[in-house]
């Protein structure tokens, strides 16, 4: 199977970093601005004026260094998991991102790591208080 790797330093420390990627008002600093909490550490994430909707759940939140995800809905994200590695560093955190668990390596898997890509640049513009918002607003791109 798979995953989507991406790794990268933010400059900014474990305790800012992970409510980013821990709790979906985290994801709207940097995702989806459509997210809603739902029960027991679901959360659902809308694009596209909710055409497409992502629902997660939080299955391990480990001392500000570890979230993962299992996703929940989505055609071919159903089953696979988001897992946010989260490193100390002396003035920064390195992340380690996962989207594992993939069926094959299909179209929407590549254009998946390409976002992801960019996702990852706008959580650390966000870490680092440059406030870019998410990438996703509720009924199209943020660029």
């Amino acid at each position: 199977m798979p995953d989507i790797v991406h790794s990268l330093e933010v400059a900014s420390a474990t305790d800012v970093l992970f409510p980013l990627v821990s709790r979906g008002p985290g994801f709207q600093a940097w995702w989806a601005e459509d997210v809603t909490v739902g029960p027991e550490g679901s959360v659902e994430l809308g694009f596209f004026g909710r055409t497409t909707v992502y629902r997660l759940r939080a299955v391990i939140l480990e001392d500000e260094r570890k979230a993962v995800w299992q996703c929940e809905s989505g055609e071919e994200w159903s089953g696979t998991r988001l897992v946010f590695e989260l490193e100390p560093r002396k003035a920064a955190t390195l992340v380690r991102f996962t989207h594992a668990g993939w069926a094959r390596a299909s179209e929407y898997f590549v254009s998946c790591n390409t976002t992801w890509g960019a996702l990852m640049y706008r959580m650390k513009a966000a870490a680092e208080g440059k406030a870019p918002g998410p990438l996703f607003l509720a009924g199209s791109l943020a660029y």
